[in-house]
C-alpha cells in the first residue's frame, strides 16, 4: 500500500492511499492516480480557435512561437477551425509546412461547435501540463504573452489582468468593473479580471469543465477551481483587446454571463448546504 499527496492546494484532492493487485500494477502507477499533472511531456498546450481568421491567424501563431522562445518552455499549438469559410485552413497549413519541427495540430470541425465546446475538446486532445486559450485574431501582443507564459508553474492558475484597456469605451470598462466586483462580492475572491484568458492545469479543465456556453465559461471554471483551493497568481500585463468571431451577439453574451453567474451562486449555497469531499 502506498499513499501520495500533492502539496497544500487543490491538488490535495487527488491524494490518498492506493492498493493495487499485481495485475493492476501493469496498467497503473501510483503517481498517475494521485498526481495526474506530473506525467505530461510538455509544459503547456495552447489552444487557438479559428473562425474566418485568414488575415490574423498566421500572425497569432508567430506571436506564440516568439513568446515561447523567450520564456523557453516546451509547448504545443492546437488549432481548431470551427467551419471557416475563408482561407484560414490553408493559411494554417502553410504555417505548419514552415515549422515542421514544432508541435502543431489542426483539427477542422465537420460541424460548428462553438468556442466553449472547442476549448474543452482541446483539453482532451492536448498533452501539456498547463492549458490556455489564445484567440486567433491576433489580439494579444508578444509582450503580454511573455508576461503570462513566464509565470507558468508559479501557481495552479495564472490570471492575467490588463493595466491598459485600449479600444475600450468608458461604458464597457465601467460595466466590466462593476460585474467583476459583483462576482468578487459573491465568491469572496479578489480577482482583478475574470474575463481574461487564464492558464489552467489541463487536467483540471478536463475534470471540472464548465457547462456554460459562450465566453463566460472561463469565469465559471476559474471560480469553480478557486472554490476548490487551487492556487492562483495574478499577473499584470498590457492588453490590446479586439473583438473575436465568437459570441458577437449581445444576447448571447448576456445569456452566457447570466448562466455563469447562476452557477457561481448555486455552488456558493451548495457548499453551505453540503459537506465537500476532500
Amino acid at each position: 500500500m502506498s499513499s501520495a499527496t500533492a502539496g497544500n492546494s487543490g491538488r490535495d484532492f487527488w491524494g490518498g492511499a492506493i492498493t493495487m493487485t499485481p495485475a493492476a500494477q501493469s496498467l497503473h502507477t501510483i503517481a498517475n492516480i494521485t498526481s495526474p499533472y506530473s506525467a505530461c511531456p510538455l509544459n503547456i498546450t495552447l489552444f487557438v480557435p479559428c473562425y474566418n481568421d485568414e488575415k490574423t491567424i498566421v500572425a497569432t501563431l508567430q506571436n506564440i512561437v516568439e513568446a515561447m522562445g523567450v520564456v523557453d518552455k516546451s509547448f504545443e499549438i492546437l488549432v481548431i477551425d470551427d467551419g471557416s469559410k475563408d482561407r484560414s485552413v490553408d493559411m494554417v497549413r502553410g504555417f505548419m509546412a514552415q515549422y515542421e519541427d514544432l508541435h502543431i495540430v489542426m483539427r477542422i470541425n465537420k460541424h460548428t461547435k462553438g468556442l466553449a465546446q472547442n476549448y474543452f475538446d482541446g483539453a482532451f486532445m492536448g498533452c501539456g501540463t498547463y492549458y490556455r486559450l489564445v484567440y486567433g485574431n491576433n489580439s494579444e501582443p508578444v509582450e503580454t504573452m511573455v508576461d503570462i507564459f513566464r509565470s507558468i508553474g508559479d501557481a495552479d492558475i495564472i490570471v492575467p489582468y490588463y493595466v491598459t484597456r485600449l479600444k475600450k469605451d468608458q461604458f464597457h470598462s465601467f460595466s466590466a468593473r462593476l460585474f467583476n466586483s459583483l462576482v468578487n462580492l459573491i465568491t469572496g475572491n479578489r480577482i482583478n479580471c475574470y474575463t481574461a484568458q487564464h492558464v489552467h492545469l489541463r487536467y483540471n479543465v478536463m475534470r471540472w469543465h464548465s457547462d456554460v456556453l459562450g465566453s463566460a465559461f472561463q469565469m465559471d471554471l476559474l471560480c469553480q477551481l478557486l472554490s476548490l483551493d487551487f492556487t492562483c497568481k495574478q499577473v499584470p500585463c498590457r492588453a490590446v483587446p479586439a473583438a473575436n468571431n465568437y459570441n458577437k451577439s449581445g444576447l448571447r453574451k448576456t445569456l452566457s454571463f447570466t448562466h455563469a453567474l447562476v452557477n457561481i451562486i448555486f455552488r456558493k449555497f451548495a457548499r453551505i448546504a453540503y459537506t465537500r469531499y476532500r
